[in-house]
């Protein structure tokens, strides 16, 4: 009899800790985007920090950065200014990013005389650059390829979420709002028309 009343309340308080667990769960996740990592490429992004920020507004200038390029050179978005430019933050280990890479390689080659395509890898969340290399080797992506090691430019353009994209018109000013999530081929050339 005793054990029945024992194992009555131990079940009773496990039930009482699961729904209390699940209701503080529900309200943690208000407003955020949990995403499963494991490898599942049907998700629209990867949060790499708490999404608190909403990102650059449309018509703010985008801010200026220096970032070292695969193959070692120094690529500044100032001296693109009277190109337009897509900054697509992106990592080897983010499914999503994995997905739309192919269409933006398809994307660069009709279109890179029009746009330039600035892939920046966050590199300071990658296990090593050899990593980075290998992917893109493996893969044969020509866009260029920036490292950003101390995730400095993912801090200043809140990237929190992989992937996130930024349209910057002629003007250097980010001209669209800017995409969170894998982007595809007739959306970057969408994107390449709204752009001035």
């Amino acid at each position: 009899m005793i054990k029945k009343v024992l194992a009555t309340a131990v079940l009773m308080l496990l039930i009482g800790l699961l729904i209390i667990n699940v209701t503080d769960k529900s309200n943690d996740d208000e407003g955020a985007n949990v995403v499963d990592v494991t490898g599942n490429t049907n998700v629209d992004g990867v949060a790499i920090s708490s999404p608190g920020k909403s990102g650059l507004e449309v018509g703010k200038q985008a801010p200026d950065f220096e970032l070292t390029t695969l193959s070692g050179k120094t690529v500044r978005l100032s001296d693109l200014r009277g190109k337009k430019v897509f900054i697509n933050f992106w990592a080897t280990w983010c499914p999503p990013c994995k997905k739309e890479m192919p269409e933006m390689q398809e994307f660069y080659e009709k279109y890179s005389d029009e746009v330039e395509i600035l892939a920046i890898n966050a590199t300071g969340q990658e296990n090593s650059m050899k990593s980075v290399r290998n992917f893109i080797n493996d893969f044969n992506y020509t866009y260029p390829i920036l490292l950003d090691k101390k995730l400095k430019v993912v801090e200043s353009y809140m990237a929190y979420g992989l992937p996130t994209t930024y349209f910057i018109g002629t003007d250097g000013v980010v001209q669209q709002p800017r995409k969170v999530g894998p982007m595809t081929y007739d959306f970057m050339e969408e994107m390449l028309k709204k752009l001035q």
